[in-house]
């Protein structure tokens, strides 16, 4: 379990530095709006990424007791990712809609590259 923990830290360290990134981006560059999208949609990735690690932390324990596990809260991520693209319908001129779905996909990103970094390190 002490591994899955250095894991979500380090997730959560990777998402943090983005959401950075992509802050400084959006105060310091001309392409405010691709940036905004970006930032929107990674905020609701993070939140995603937040959400599901807790419940497989949920379900994993739940499991561990042999007690019947709730599932891993697919409607609820997916109804923050239908209120970020909302969000940017109803805010065109502030949200890029392309950049939005990018930043929505990028908790996958992390976690590919997180697992890709450490699938070896970790197991030593």
């Amino acid at each position: 379990m002490k591994q899955y923990e250095n894991m979500i830290t380090r997730q959560r360290k990777w998402m943090l530095f983005l959401l950075a990134i992509l802050v400084l981006g959006a105060g310091f560059t001309p392409y405010v709006r691709i940036f905004l999208g970006l930032l929107l949609g990674s905020v609701v990735s993070f939140y995603n990424l937040y959400l599901l690690q807790k419940k497989t932390s949920d379900f994993a324990d739940a499991v561990a007791k042999n007690q019947s596990a709730k599932g891993l809260g697919s409607i609820s991520r997916l109804a923050a990712a239908a209120l970020a693209v909302i969000i940017a319908l109803r805010y065109e001129e502030y949200f890029d809609m392309i950049a939005l779905i990018i930043g929505l996909m990028t908790s996958y990103l992390v976690i590919m590259i997180d697992f890709l970094l450490f699938k070896n390190k970790d197991s030593a």
